[in-house]
């Protein structure tokens, strides 16, 4: 079953795309519900850190189409920067380019955060096989198998696949995730939500806002992962219809190098952030007092209050 995924583009409006798609706990069923033809979209704001109520009207929001990337800079682009451009032109291993179109059509769905401040951040680098085995090395890990990362003890899974939706391998040591990619191979980004809570996922590739190809910031708005739910994201927004895929390249043409700076090629980035009034992560208040919770509190059972 399909649900619906929103991400959120300007000041006050959010959107949510299609990105490849929402799937149910099964993750096997690509088709839409009967409600929604397609992802949702949200129109929401966060009061305070952004400046306005949620009741703000549909037509007063910006639009994807003004908000996206448009197609990379070319190498001769003025946004260049010398420096970088020869850099890029040296340096191993592999980048992000920016791909073919792909449909992913939007639409919409409110969220309302907790905080500004993400509850988790998942965080994982990727290589060719050579570069990802030496990042590896320097972080002691040599166990070659899942390149996946656990998010918030293991909530929510953040991986990548290729075209034909098999997971990408590489190296974990728990904290960071390594993962091996090979040039001119098309992948996605997926989120697995493991728990009945929904959350906003703002991603970063290369730093860049995989929604508005600016840098990457907590202040961006995302994709909504709604519970028990997977959400795969396959390029940056290019409209409220399209993405440009994501696809393995060399650095010196990569979307990041193109848009002027190569300085954080080969990461890719998901913060979480929590619902308002949402319960998760737990308190350290509750977890104490369940930890404390008394099996044997008394010795024999007492009849209720009413009972005669």
């Amino acid at each position: 079953m399909r649900t619906r995924l929103s991400i959120f583009v300007g000041v006050l409006a959010s959107l949510a795309v299609g990105c490849g798609g929402a799937r149910g706990p099964s993750g096997a069923a690509r088709s839409a519900p009967s409600e929604s033809a397609s992802p949702t979209m949200g129109q929401a704001s966060q009061p305070g850190a952004y400046g306005g109520g949620a009741d703000m009207e549909a037509s007063e929001a910006p639009s994807a189409d003004s908000a996206a990337p448009s197609a990379p800079p070319s190498a001769g682009s003025s946004a260049m920067q010398p420096q970088e451009s020869a850099k890029a032109e040296t340096r191993p291993g592999l980048g992000t380019e920016w791909g073919e179109n792909r449909t992913s059509r939007v639409s919409t769905a409110p969220f309302f955060r907790q905080s500004s401040n993400p509850f988790a951040v998942a965080k994982l680098f990727y290589n060719d096989a050579t570069g990802a085995r030496a990042m590896a090395r320097r972080d002691g890990v040599s166990d070659f198998g899942s390149g996946s990362a656990q998010v918030a003890g293991g909530a929510i899974t953040v991986r990548l696949l290729d075209s034909s939706g098999r997971p990408l391998e590489g190296f974990n040591n728990g904290e960071n995730s390594y993962v091996v990619g090979e040039h001119g191979q098309r992948y996605v980004i997926q989120l697995r939500n493991h728990t009945g809570g929904r959350f906003e996922a703002v991603g970063t590739v290369d730093g860049l806002d995989v929604i508005n190809g600016r840098g990457g910031s907590f202040s961006n708005r995302g994709y909504i992962l709604a519970p028990f739910s997977t959400v795969e994201i396959d390029g940056f927004r290019r409209s409220h219809s399209t993405v440009a895929a994501f696809r393995f390249g060399s650095v010196k043409n990569s979307y990041a190098s193109k848009k002027g700076g190569d300085r954080n090629v080969g990461v890719i980035g998901v913060a979480f952030f929590q619902e308002r009034g949402s319960t998760f992560p737990w308190t350290q208040e509750e977890v104490n007092r369940r930890h404390n919770a008394d099996p044997f509190p008394g010795q024999f059972s007492e009849p209720p209050a009413t009972a005669f």
